[in-house]
């Protein structure tokens, strides 16, 4: 399918939305980071970064994912957007790791007590920016279905989850002012950034994954195939068929599909192939946004050898 400069355009301007968000959050959290000396701050502080210096040079990426294929490039360009958001989990992986080790550095020298108050308040306002932020990305996407957005959206939900669960986490010297309790506190603030990373960390190594299998050409999962299959099979089956055989490949946000199909007579009509292949189209289109398909004739290839 075709998708317009009109989409291109609502791409990037919702991708201008997390960028700047992103960056707001950064300095902020960064000044917040060496006001309080939290750890938990700087993880979000690091992670932000960390994904703001992957978010610009994505902005500049998404003209080249609407260029059509050609010769030179079969699949079109979106291979470099499945490169990019591998390494963009690799990074997060790596940082999430770092920090974690770090944490329990500073919990085996005694830990540290910070501003737990400070802290709590400003996670809560974070918080609220994240929803308001997660909200708008949604809407935007809606017709979109980008990857990239996808990605930003799901960062800014787990961010502002996490910050909600650090709102909690930082009002318990207050909420549990019980003696035996006061020997936790100094280990609070390395505890929280721990459980954090431990939340965090599966989504990045489940997009290196995915990106892993892409770039490869690999199936996409099994869920994916099934809907395919599931969307097609109902609109070819009402005109007999043998055998139908897939071959699906997903590169970025694009799904190739190819259907060979061996129909029960000999004669192949193309204006039957042609009302097929439309069908499926249509059908497809209501549940993906970029996909590439066509139907083929499955054409058995037989080599005959010379009997000397």
């Amino acid at each position: 399918m075709h998708v317009g400069k009109k989409m291109q355009k609502r791409e990037k301007s919702a991708m201008s939305v997390s960028l700047y968000g992103n960056l707001v959050f950064v300095v902020i959290e960064l000044m917040m980071a060496l006001v309080t000396d939290s750890q938990a701050v700087l993880l979000d502080a690091v992670y932000d970064g960390v994904e703001f210096c992957m978010l610009l040079p994505s902005i500049f990426l998404i003209p080249l994912l609407y260029k059509p294929s050609n010769e030179e490039h079969p699949f079109g360009y979106m291979q470099i957007e499945t490169i990019f958001v591998v390494v963009k989990g690799i990074t997060m992986t790596a940082v999430t790791f770092g920090l974690v080790f770090n944490n329990i550095n500073l919990m085996l020298h005694g830990g540290h007590i910070v501003s737990f108050h400070t802290v709590a308040g400003f996670e809560l306002f974070a918080c609220i920016l994240g929803i308001i932020v997660t909200v708008y990305l949604y809407y935007k996407n809606k017709q979109m279905e980008s990857p990239l957005i996808n990605m930003e959206m799901q960062g800014w939900r787990i961010d502002s989850f996490i910050s909600l669960g650090m709102t909690v986490a930082f009002l318990l010297p207050m909420l549990i002012p019980f003696d035996w309790f006061q020997h936790i506190v100094p280990y609070l603030d390395q505890l929280i950034t721990i459980v954090l990373s431990l939340v965090m960390i599966p989504t990045p190594i489940h997009t290196v994954i995915t990106g892993i299998r892409d770039l490869m050409l690999i199936p996409p999962e099994e869920e994916t195939i099934d809907d395919i299959k599931e969307t097609i099979e109902p609109i070819i089956g009402v005109y007999g068929h043998k055998n139908l055989y897939y071959d699906i490949v997903r590169t970025g946000r694009k799904l190739w599909i190819s259907v060979y199909i061996s129909f029960e007579k000999d004669i192949v009509s193309l204006s039957k192939f042609k009302q097929l292949q439309d069908q499926c189209i249509k059908a497809l289109a209501s549940k993906y946004s970029d996909f590439y398909f066509e139907l083929l004739p499955d054409i058995e290839f037989t080599v005959i050898e010379d009997i000397e």
